[in-house]
């Protein structure tokens, strides 16, 4: 008889507050860690730049139109990752926030590489300093060695594929500056940061990637 595989259990904390709306979640997540392992081991990011979107709400999501096979892990339940491929090269990691079967999800855009920095330096051999091993989406989720195989998968414990921890509150951003502005490279009213202030940072910090506005006529990959 073939073994099933053990069911991924989020912690309890990780999960009341994804279960929240995402432009209220996001913020909470600068400072939390988040970690993935394979059979090369194991990475280690702190989170300093994230990004909301509000799924068929939101003209910047990718779920503005409705659920696709791509987007799909978007209306799961909180707890899950929805990683996609973009530009033809990357992939970038969201993590899913609010009920099920409402698209919401958080971009991971930026991060320092807390544990495991010799193999995010060998999957981004590019890096040309420790602070641009995750500093910016693509360069986060290869620095995580996360691909679309992932996409859906739950945030488990430390011994699970995926995961992550939130900051004790001695130790989260709280004692730091959080910025919020429009988000990168979204066209259109999504990108309007007025309407949308939807991407949050933490001042100061070096591996925060910098903000860039749409470009003209090239479609809007973020979720």
């Amino acid at each position: 008889m073939t073994a099933q595989p053990a069911r991924v259990v989020t912690p309890s904390d990780v999960l009341d507050l994804l279960e929240g709306d995402p432009v209220d979640v996001a913020p909470h997540l600068l400072g939390a860690v988040v970690a993935a392992r394979d059979d090369d081991g194991a990475v280690a990011v702190r989170l300093t730049e994230v990004e909301a979107y509000r799924g068929e709400t939101d003209p910047g999501s990718h779920a503005f139109r409705g659920r696709t096979p791509r987007n799909s892990a978007m209306f799961g339940a909180a707890g899950a990752i929805y990683v996609y491929f973009t530009y033809g090269m990357h992939h970038c990691v969201n993590i899913v926030c609010g009920p099920q079967g409402l698209s919401r999800a958080v971009l991971l855009r930026a991060g320092e590489v807390i544990r495991g920095a010799d193999l995010a330096r060998r999957r981004r051999p590019a890096a040309k300093t420790d602070r641009d091993l995750a500093r910016g989406p693509a360069r986060l989720c290869r620095a995580l060695g996360l691909g679309r195989a992932d996409d859906g998968a739950r945030l488990g414990g430390p011994d699970d594929r995926v995961s992550l921890t939130l900051p004790a509150l001695e130790s989260g951003p709280g004692t730091a500056v959080t910025r919020s502005g429009p988000r990168t490279g979204v066209a259109g009213t999504g990108g309007d940061g007025e309407a949308y202030p939807w991407r949050f940072w933490i001042d100061g910090e070096p591996t925060v990637s910098p903000y860039r506005a749409a470009r003209p006529h090239r479609r809007r990959h973020d979720p």
